[in-house]
């Protein structure tokens, strides 16, 4: 089971009750925040989730609702006295950008590790997470994020008896580990079945629509898409400052094929999103209005493929 939160879901500024951006998911005890926007710890906080199980954090873009997050809450976790490695994800400078923002945070009690993303799309596999970073178009350089969970085809009891494999290494095999026993050698393909359908989001925001959004969302179980403007006549204003409206996320979820769609990163001129949301389910059905601690447990399903 994966959970997912919306932390915050402002755009540019906060809001009385609208935190900045940031997305934080759990899963097997290891948790991932994609972005880290002002506020970002108090929005954990009210969540009564944990801040040390965090193992990585993803950057869009350097946009400062995207990152001024981070000094504060890497102080919380430091004060929660964690000592494991962190990994920061991002667009080449960020070990640069983190060190000019750790002026205020200079002593840690953990190390951290920098990804820096310079390829069109990047693969990074963590704590059981696989994350397909991939570049988007804004005016500045950003990249969107898919993240999976894939999942192991069923152990095959049958199989492993037939073959004579002793007991002891069942759960090895299980866990995707080759065997070797004097001249015996086992491989997980001999009793592991087919692959199952894993778990798959995608989260992109600051962003014009690309064909690249679409491609490493396609069928994701949960696609959160920035939603800057809902208002007609925006289109324009969307166009010349590398945001998206409403409709064209609608069209993104469409296209991708994606089960559900979650719109955030409004304008702090947006004040009731849901107002819109009629003409989006309109180009996509099951599209929802994202509000700051939005949550939902996404569940492996059980036929293989």
């Amino acid at each position: 089971m994966l959970e997912v939160c919306l932390l915050g879901t402002g755009g540019m500024m906060p809001l009385p009750r609208r935190k900045l951006t940031s997305l934080m998911t759990r899963y097997n005890g290891s948790s991932l925040l994609i972005d880290c926007g002002e506020g970002t710890q108090v929005a954990i906080k009210d969540k009564g989730w944990s801040f040390k199980p965090i193992d990585a954090i993803c950057f869009t873009h350097y946009h400062a609702d995207h990152i001024s997050g981070l000094p504060g809450l890497l102080l919380t976790m430091g004060n929660a006295e964690r000592t494991e490695p962190l990994t920061l994800i991002g667009p080449k400078g960020l070990e640069r950008v983190v060190s000019a923002l750790r002026v205020i945070a200079p002593e840690l009690p953990f190390d951290i590790k920098y990804i820096e993303l310079s390829q069109e799309a990047e693969k990074i596999e963590i704590s059981g997470y696989i994350i397909q970073a991939y570049k988007v178009k804004h005016n500045v350089i950003c990249y969107g994020y898919s993240i999976e969970i894939p999942r192991a085809g069923k152990f095959q009891l049958d199989k492993a008896i037939n073959l004579g494999i002793p007991k002891q290494y069942w759960n090895k095999l299980q866990k995707g580990e080759v065997v070797v026993e004097k001249d015996s050698t086992y491989h997980p393909s001999m009793v592991m079945g087919n692959p199952r359908k894993g778990i798959k989001i995608s989260y992109c925001t600051d962003t014009r629509p690309t064909k690249s959004i679409v491609d490493y969302s396609y069928e994701a179980d949960l696609f959160i898409c920035e939603g800057m403007y809902g208002e007609k006549g925006k289109e324009e204003k969307a166009s010349e400052y590398k945001h998206m409206t409403f409709s064209e996320a609608a069209t993104l979820a469409s296209k991708a094929q994606v089960k559900e769609l979650w719109l955030t990163h409004f304008s702090p001129s947006l004040i009731r999103p849901e107002e819109y949301m009629n003409d989006v389910r309109e180009i996509f059905p099951n599209a929802k209005a994202g509000k700051d601690g939005k949550t939902t447990e996404l569940i492996f399903e059980e036929e293989e493929v």
